[in-house]
């Protein structure tokens, strides 16, 4: 019998409360992780590609009008007169982005892997061709134009690019093996990690919008330590998540299964937040 003197909320649940939950859990934890894994993707998609209609659409029309100088209002540094090397660089890098975007998504679909495998292959291989010519050219932007902020930002990026390197070999490595599911797991990290980009900005712009303007950091400068944060939470964060759902993915606990879920489904009302910020404040004004 249960001691009378003990708390009420000490006490444990009745069994048939106990078994009413985990029954729930057996019931709908599995549904609703892929639910929730799904709706993030939906949303990441939407909301990069519209990040690539604003590429396109704003560098990509300035070079077409041969207004190169009009990228250095948002990139700095973006176009330097007489450095031919260095602006190829530059030109190549927002050329594969859009590449690497698009073709990272149609990667993690699992409709097209099933449909047309040949087609998924031959992606891969220029998906990963890019993510690698991205991340050098990232890389040598840093290192010979400097980039917006301060050294820790530099950093952080500097990593990031490092990680995609590392990932794309490592999803390469298990594909060409045929470990098809470890090649899973290291292609998401990968997808994830080529959009530090994109959820640093999604991330600032949602963050500006909750504080009704900038708080944490230097506008002007672009310095701060909300920025210095932001730089190494867009890939440290998003790889947490999904290290959680991979576990609650391949684990038998139908509650971790739900409380994943959970998780996933705030993110995906957070990326939408971010991504409706970043779309009404800098990318669609600039189309």
């Amino acid at each position: 019998m249960t001691d009378p003197s003990t708390p009420a909320l000490q006490r444990p649940l009745p069994l048939s409360v106990r078994d009413a939950l985990h029954a729930f859990a057996d019931r709908m934890g599995g549904p609703a992780l892929k639910a929730a894994a799904t709706s993030w993707f939906v949303v990441a998609v939407v909301g990069q590609l519209i990040f690539v209609a604003y590429v396109i659409g704003f560098y990509g029309r300035a070079a077409m009008q041969g207004r190169f100088e009009a990228w250095n209002k948002v990139l700095p540094h973006g176009y330097v007169p007489g450095d031919t090397f260095g602006n190829l660089v530059v030109s190549l890098h927002l050329a594969f982005a859009t590449v690497v975007i698009v073709g990272g998504a149609l990667q993690l679909m699992p409709a097209i892997r099933r449909i047309a495998p040949a087609f998924h292959r031959w992606n891969g291989r220029i998906y990963l061709a890019s993510v690698l010519l991205m991340s050098v050219g990232g890389l040598v932007m840093v290192a010979t134009r400097g980039s917006v902020g301060d050294s820790s930002q530099h950093i952080a990026i500097s990593i990031n690019a490092l990680l995609i390197i590392a990932f794309a070999g490592m999803a390469l490595r298990h594909a060409l093996a045929r470990r098809i599911d470890v090649h899973r797991r290291w292609a998401l990290r990968l997808y994830l990690v080529v959009g530090g980009v994109w959820f640093f900005r999604i991330g600032l712009m949602a963050w500006i919008v909750v504080n009704r303007g900038p708080v944490g950091f230097d506008p002007k400068a672009f310095t701060g330590p909300f920025l210095t944060f932001l730089a190494f939470a867009q890939y440290v964060v998003p790889l947490a998540v999904l290290e959680l759902y991979l576990r609650a993915q391949a684990g038998r606990g139908s509650l971790q299964r739900v409380a994943v879920a959970g998780v996933l489904f705030a993110a995906t009302l957070l990326t939408a937040g971010g991504v409706a910020a970043a779309s009404m404040i800098m990318w669609l004004p600039r189309l």
